[in-house]
């Protein structure tokens, strides 16, 4: 990768009115955590859950919460894996660009609550997160120590429905409540940066693609060619651990000189 790309990605970004990001599982195979599709994936070894898992869960949620505290399967080792995880530079990297005004919102397709633990705030977790629960009728959540498993399937304190993991199996709708915040940023998105995605799983995977519609900016940052790749404006191709550090500092030189936007 060229300074000069760095630099050119660097003038999009402020030449924008609001930055918008979305990131996939390239940032979180950094911090140690293995994709679920593809060579070395969760899936590709364990195989994948079935594709009507949510309406399982529907038809008998006792059953599926005693399977999730067995922890069967791939999820033994996912849980553990994500328990014990860090975040790497590319997580601080998008933090500190939030902490400078630059990026607006983070939607993110991981759910391994590693942006928040790297001090980003305005986070849409459009795929759930790992360490929360959620009630199917109003999308409460809660932290997984708030709620007694003595009987199962726990049940909401606010309206009584069922509780299941904040995190989406298949068949399930995305949460109407995230999905909104996800429509709202994008719509308001000038500049999307594209962080470890291959942009191919839907809905988010539209995201970039209306920003592209509508004129807009897009900014890759991945180890290799994606389908969004022949959309992007610039694609920086690296770690993101290491080239999101050298965007927040090009950034932060071009602020020194031209002021900042906080």
């Amino acid at each position: 990768m060229e300074n000069d790309d760095i630099e050119r990605a660097g003038r999009l970004i402020l030449a924008s009115k609001y930055v918008v990001s979305l990131t996939g599982a390239g940032v979180s195979v950094e911090s140690g955590i293995r994709p679920f599709r593809g060579p070395g994936g969760l899936w590709t070894e364990y195989g994948e859950p079935p594709m009507d898992g949510y309406q399982r869960f529907l038809a008998d949620p006792k059953a599926d919460w005693e399977r999730r505290i067995k922890k069967e399967g791939y999820a033994r080792e996912l849980y553990k894996t994500l328990s014990k995880a860090k975040p790497n530079p590319a997580h601080c990297a998008l933090a500190e660009l939030e902490e400078l005004g630059i990026l607006r919102y983070l939607i993110t397709q991981n759910v391994d609550n590693l942006h928040r633990a790297a001090g980003s705030e305005k986070v849409a977790e459009i795929h759930g997160n790992f360490s929360k629960l959620r009630c199917v009728q109003c999308n409460t959540r809660y932290e997984t120590e708030e709620i007694s498993l003595e009987t199962l399937p726990p049940h909401c304190s606010r309206c009584g429905g069922i509780i299941k993991g904040d995190t989406v199996m298949f068949g399930e709708p995305i949460p109407t409540d995230v999905l909104k915040i996800c429509q709202e940023e994008t719509g308001k998105c000038d500049c999307m940066l594209l962080v470890g995605t291959s942009a191919f799983v839907y809905p988010a995977a539209g995201f970039p693609r209306e920003v592209k519609g509508k004129g807009g900016v897009l900014i890759e940052v991945d180890l290799y060619e994606t389908e969004i790749t022949p959309f992007c404006n610039i694609s920086l191709r690296g770690k993101a651990g290491e080239v999101l550090p050298q965007l927040v500092e090009c950034i932060k030189v071009k602020l020194q000189e031209t002021g900042s936007p906080l």
